[in-house]
């Protein structure tokens, strides 16, 4: 079981849910070392102080605000445990939002909450009202070294806490946006839009593999085994060619799909028994 990396409350009114939370992803990756080319040396990094040139332990470094002028403030653990700051253990939630509301750009990370002792039946109850109500709670909670915005959902049996970036930690993406001059025609809107149909069925996630880091893992079993790199899988990339006739390549992208669709459903059919 993971370790929690919060604890506190949450509360909506006067109800109050005591909680611990627990992250909710892992990335996976292939992790590498940083070695010497010559003899596969690992590299390894000291901690110095550059005002005494002494190597300095772990435990005996702290965090420090360059005020700019030249003053420097250090702050250690105990400064962050007692801050000032309602949010460091409690999670007050001040409103509620249609989940549809909320653009996903603010997502951050995701968290499990888990319910404490006397806790377990309000957090059913709000569990269930967030549920059939269709509905997020906004909070701002502080986890670790910040302040965050967050959003309290029901996700089957739990309830989960996805923090969020605020607005200013957004950037304006107003340059990236196409000229007004360029325009799609009707039907060419309406044809991209037939080709949306083919393609969309209900999301499984578990139909989608991380391709690159597979591929990795070969060329690592590879090396460890001592035999020959794995072959390229996928052909030279494809030259890049002005669409001329978006309609007419569209219709072919949508006949195309329409038979790979058929092809698929034909396949997963199951078979009728001969009779002999």
């Amino acid at each position: 079981m993971p370790r929690s990396i919060w604890k506190g409350a949450v509360s909506f009114g006067l109800v109050t849910i005591p909680i611990k939370m627990y992250g909710a992803t892992e990335e996976k990756d292939i992790t590498f070392r940083q070695v010497h080319d010559e003899d596969a040396g690992r590299i390894r990094y000291k901690r110095v102080c550059e005002a005494c040139g002494k190597e300095v332990p772990y435990e005996h470094i702290v965090k420090g605000y360059d005020a700019g002028d030249g003053r420097m403030v250090t702050l250690d653990a105990a400064d962050f445990e007692d801050l000032p700051l309602p949010s460091a253990k409690a999670i007050e939630i001040v409103q509620f939002v249609d989940i549809e509301q909320i653009d996903p750009s603010y997502f951050n990370k995701s968290y499990f909450l888990e319910a404490e002792g006397p806790g377990v039946k309000p957090y059913v109850l709000l569990r269930e009202a967030l549920a059939s109500s269709g509905r997020a709670g906004i909070v701002k909670v502080a986890v670790r070294t910040r302040e965050t915005l967050a959003l309290v959902r029901a996700k089957d049996d739990l309830l989960m806490l996805h923090t969020m970036l605020w607005p200013d930690e957004l950037r304006d993406g107003s340059f990236a946006a196409p000229p007004e001059t360029a325009t799609a025609s009707k039907a060419e809107v309406e044809m991209a839009t037939m080709f949306i149909d083919q393609l969309t069925s209900d999301f499984d996630p578990t139909a989608f593999t991380d391709s690159y880091r597979e591929a990795l893992e070969q060329v690592v079993a590879a090396k460890l085994e001592g035999t020959p790199m794995p072959a390229e899988s996928g052909g030279e990339e494809p030259e890049q060619a002005e669409v001329v006739d978006l309609v007419a390549a569209l219709k072919a992208s949508v006949a195309a799909a329409k038979k790979r669709r058929e092809e698929a459903e034909t396949s997963t059919k199951p078979k009728k028994s001969q009779v002999s």
